[in-house]
């Protein structure tokens, strides 16, 4: 699920179970177990792993350490985690999970070390290596996606589908910077502060979530960078037995796949980039290009509505006013939600979700319609479903604060307030409706503590072998273009385009997309570049 943090935005979402279930992940049959194997970072010679997985360590000092810090593997240096032992675990029905090690810093391998979930479906036929995968993020877990993705049955037969949450997320070693009743304070946060008080506000805000990130997380706030989770997924590769790394990224999993590719272009199988993250885009574009992509999402949902009588507007742009009035009116007076409050950040998230699937527009069409008519509470659901905000007020999982770690780390910027406020009028030619909001995405970045510690890489990945990017013509949160300028910084990038809407291809219903992701997973089949489905 690729999401930013309110205030620095939605940098990449890939929808998760939401009403009926995942919008672009399928379920992935099992069997039999294949033994992982591990392997040299240079040479890979297999050998089979007994021993059992380190168990988390609770740390003596410093305190502010997250739980699964330790010492790590027996050995010396980096070589040390690339030939640890897995015990592949049964965690389920024909599943497998595992916890492994790898460095906190990988510029010190000898010091602190971190660790990571793995889940496992073993392939169904005869085996040709494994396929790892992630759903996106930043924040997003690959354990979880292992039951959420439904890949074709020639695929599973082939591999061993595995699932890993990166360095920070979820089952991992995780990132903590708030606790549930401040992480709700956050997420209802104003995200269009109108005057010095409201900017204060959002300042003070924040300044919280960094102390938090930092009093909780310790050094692992310093080490979230997505090069250092490529450098983790060579690991990974490794322990497994594959002399290359075979690979599947949704949304913001695409830019782990692009700087894995970066980092190790010999050591590239077969790759699919779905939902395309270009890295080489400056983070003002990107914040620039989202919200134009949201936007261009509403004016397909809302054509849509007024088609089959919207009850909101005759005209797009008579709906779309109505609900730029109605985030005006929330901003101010939130509704009452069965002793909450439906505030305009939580409303901005509740209408963005269901813009990522045409499937779900008839859900927008009823929660708008229930909260023009005073009723927010389908609008607080969806709000809760983007933030994993479960009834009981808790958070299933530490998404939210992982994506400001990650992408503040990938993407840092410099703009003060007084520089966000003089570029307003061009987030709202980009989106009269998110504009008022994406404009702040800016700020959080501009003011992250914590520095990457990697350079980003070349992504032109010489050498790498072919990489099919995927591009969906309106997608929302990672609009087209991206796909198109990522196949051409990739040396070896192949573009396959899905035309439609909605996030990311693979799944969405397009056989011509199924059948040519398929087909190259398996039998290395690559699509002519520019293949259009």
């Amino acid at each position: 699920m690729t999401r930013r943090n309110v205030a620095s935005g939605l940098a990449v979402l890939t929808v998760a179970a939401v009403l009926a279930g995942c919008a672009n992940a399928k379920e992935v049959a099992s069997s039999q177990d294949s033994t992982p194997t591990t392997t040299s970072p240079t040479t890979p010679t297999a050998t089979t792993p007994t021993d059992t997985t380190p168990p988390d360590t609770t740390p003596t000092s410093p305190t502010n350490l997250p739980a699964g810090f330790g010492d790590g593997p027996p050995g010396s240096g980096l070589q040390r985690f690339y030939h640890q032992q897995v015990d592949w675990q049964s965690c389920g029905t024909g599943e497998q999970c595992a916890n492994v090690w790898v460095p906190l810093d990988y510029k010190n391998p000898g010091g602190s070390a971190i660790t990571l979930a793995l889940k496992k479906k073993p392939a169904t036929g005869t085996r040709q290596g494994s396929l790892f995968i992630n759903p996106g993020g930043p924040g997003a877990s690959g354990v979880d996606y292992v039951d959420q993705i439904q890949l074709g049955s020639d695929v599973t037969s082939a591999f061993d589908v595995v699932g890993f949450d990166p360095r920070g997320v979820g089952k991992s070693t995780p990132i903590d910077c708030l606790s549930d009743s401040e992480l709700d304070t956050y997420v209802a946060s104003d995200p269009t502060p109108d005057d010095q008080s409201e900017i204060q506000q959002m300042v003070d805000l924040w300044k919280a979530m960094t102390d938090g990130c930092r009093g909780r997380s310790g050094p692992l706030m310093d080490h979230m960078s997505t090069v250092e989770v490529a450098k983790d997924l060579d690991v990974l590769r490794a322990l497994v037995g594959d002399d290359k790394l075979n690979y599947f990224g949704a949304s913001y999993g695409t830019y782990i796949g692009a700087t894995y590719a970066a980092e190790y272009p010999l050591k590239v199988g077969r790759m699919v980039l779905d939902g395309a993250v270009d890295p080489g885009q400056s983070p003002k574009n990107g914040e620039l290009s989202q919200a134009k992509g949201f936007e261009g999402a509403l004016d397909a949902y809302l054509k849509n509505c007024v088609q089959q009588g919207c009850p909101f507007g005759s005209t797009v742009g008579a709906a779309k006013q109505k609900i730029q009035n109605f985030l005006t009116s929330i901003d101010s007076t939130p509704l009452d939600v069965n002793g909450r409050k439906l505030t305009e950040g939580e409303a901005f998230l509740g209408i963005i979700l269901p813009l990522y699937n045409k499937d779900y527009w008839s859900y927008e069409t009823s929660a708008l319609r229930s909260a023009l008519a005073g009723d927010g509470s389908q609008m607080l659901y969806f709000a809760d479903q983007y933030t994993d905000r479960q009834p009981d007020g808790t958070y299933s999982d530490n998404a939210m604060e992982a994506q400001s770690a990650v992408n503040c780390l990938d993407h840092p910027e410099s703009e003060s307030l007084a520089q966000i406020e003089a570029g307003r009028s061009q987030f709202l030619k980009a989106s009269p409706t998110f504009g008022p909001a994406a404009m702040w995405w800016p700020y959080a970045c501009s003011n992250w503590p914590a520095k990457a510690e990697f350079p980003q890489p070349d992504f032109h990945a010489k050498g790498a072998a072919p990489i099919v990017v995927v591009g969906t013509t309106r997608d929302p949160a990672t609009p087209y273009q991206q796909a198109v300028d990522l196949s051409k910084m990739l040396d070896s990038g192949v573009l396959l385009s899905r035309n439609g809407d909605g996030h990311t291809a693979y799944g969405m219903g397009n056989s011509c997309i199924d059948t040519t992701i398929d087909n190259y997973l398996v039998n290395d089949a690559v699509p002519p570049d520019g293949k259009r489905c």
